[in-house]
């Protein structure tokens, strides 16, 4: 199956628009930046407080149950950031320390109830996940990269937005980076015209072992896409790791030898200085990714000995809200819309029923 090409895609032609950016240009943060301010933290205090006395289950709250009224704006404009803009966003400030992990999940649920609609993980339907190094090996093929201290090379996640909160971080190393994909897409086009037309041929993605029975183990996709929307706009979904695991399966095409220069050349570009945008995140910045635009990469990381410092961040996959944003066939949330979004996890494994306690 990978290796064909998408009949209906366009031929490869330059990217345009604010998705094209490269690192290394990016010197106006507040473009995608919002630091919370004193009026912002106590709407969220009242939110979570609204959110306590209605008393719901973590999946059944929604953004009317965590009501911010002025903030809402600012996350509005946030997303516009997201879909049409840098393709990123981080919202600085949130006191993860004071509230405490329960009540810091709940304003992190409902922070992204504002910014999208929260789909499962994986195939047993987590939608609120716990990234922590576990001891598991990436050799492994039901691992997967967040649960190890591994470097994780620039690649795209399974949704929409990928949102993050630290609630701790390890004692050295855990950058985080991103990387424009349609800078790439540009780049390729540029250095090696000879590849392009493999950007829009169909390849399989292994699933490492997350799927539901029935499923097959892997996935379908091309490297990128154009959906529609806005001219330019297009649609990259990217993890080199997971295309070469997915070659144990005998049923699908072998990859060429230009594939794995393609790869290498997308990684290449990716990882230089002149492309990547390196963040240091602390704890209590939220950082969202619109996964469509924008390649993300963690460097490798040294815990503390202590199990309660150890680096621990909460995840969220978000679709986009249902409406004109959404339109234009993106071509991986469907996959999840099929699985239904079940539990939360705490770090320990156990499923709490309701935020805050």
């Amino acid at each position: 199956m990978n290796g064909t090409t998408d009949a209906d895609q366009a031929p490869p032609v330059p990217g345009s628009g604010r998705s094209v950016w490269k690192g290394q240009d990016l010197t106006h943060p507040e473009e995608w930046q919002l630091r919370l301010s004193a009026p912002r933290l106590a709407e969220i205090d009242a939110a979570l407080h609204e959110a306590r006395r209605r008393d719901l289950t973590l999946l059944r709250l929604t953004a009317a149950d965590f009501p911010l009224p002025t903030l809402a704006g600012e996350l509005a404009r946030l997303s516009r950031v997201l879909d049409h803009g840098r393709g990123f966003a981080v919202v600085r400030g949130i006191p993860v320390e004071r509230l405490g992990e329960t009540a810091a999940s709940t304003v992190f649920w409902g922070l992204g109830q504002h910014l999208g609609r929260p789909v499962p993980q994986n195939a047993d339907g987590l939608v609120l996940g716990h990234v922590r190094d576990t001891g598991r090996d990436l050799s492994d093929p039901a691992t997967r990269g967040y649960q190890t201290r591994e470097a994780l090379p620039f690649h795209t996640d399974g949704a929409d937005l990928l949102a993050l909160l630290p609630l701790s971080t390890p004692r050295t190393g855990g950058r985080i980076s991103l990387v424009s994909s349609a800078a790439v897409h540009n780049a390729v086009l540029d250095l090696r015209p000879d590849l392009a037309e493999r950007l829009y041929r169909t390849y399989c993605f292994d699933r490492r072992e997350e799927h539901a029975p029935g499923e097959p183990p892997y996935t379908a996709a091309p490297l990128v896409s154009r959906p529609g929307g806005p001219a330019g706009a297009s649609s990259t979904r990217y993890n080199r790791r997971y295309i070469e695991s997915a070659q144990r399966f005998p049923e699908v095409l072998r990859l060429e030898p230009a594939d794995r220069e393609l790869f290498d050349l997308i990684d290449r570009v990716a990882a230089s200085p002149e492309y990547r945008l390196d963040l240091d995140l602390q704890v209590g910045d939220l950082l969202v990714v619109n996964s469509h635009q924008v390649m993300h990469a963690r460097s490798a990381f040294e815990d503390h000995a202590s199990p309660e410092n150890k680096r621990h961040v909460l995840r969220l996959w978000l679709a986009f809200p249902r409406g004109p944003r959404s339109q234009g066939a993106r071509h991986w949330v469907t996959l999840r819309d099929v699985i239904r979004p079940r539990h939360t996890a705490s770090p320990g494994g156990t499923n709490p029923r309701r935020y805050p306690a």
